[in-house]
């Protein structure tokens, strides 16, 4: 089972060490949504998006509306902004780690690596 990935995954990644940092780009559009959510969770580890992401928390909590409905108390929430989009040409940086070989790998067709 161990050759199984070691044949999906580009030789690319391994030559990257734990603590690396690195530049990806989104070469080409995946279609399936698995792809998508997959590139959208290696972009949110970006130390930009990771900022803006908990600014926009820390305001829908602020913004948030508390009112009694029979006698509860029932929240009214802001849905979560799209900080993060999959488009041609977007690019992030991340610190690369060991637990990202097989992500990476499985959307290895749609963005390219490099030190960064």
């Amino acid at each position: 089972m161990a050759t199984a990935s070691a044949k999906s995954s580009p030789a690319t990644i391994h030559a990257f060490k734990a603590g690396t940092n690195v530049v990806c780009t989104v070469s080409a559009m995946p279609k399936a949504t698995g792809a998508i959510s997959t590139i959208e969770r290696l972009m949110r580890r970006d130390p930009d998006n990771r900022r803006a992401l908990g600014r926009a928390q820390t305001k829908r909590r602020q913004r948030m509306t508390i009112y009694n409905r029979g006698n509860r108390d029932w929240v009214s929430r802001e849905t979560a902004a799209r900080v993060v989009r999959v488009e041609k040409g977007a690019a992030w940086k991340m610190v690369y780690t060991l637990d990202l070989a097989p992500d990476i790998a499985s959307v290895s067709r749609f963005i390219q690596i490099k030190a960064g």
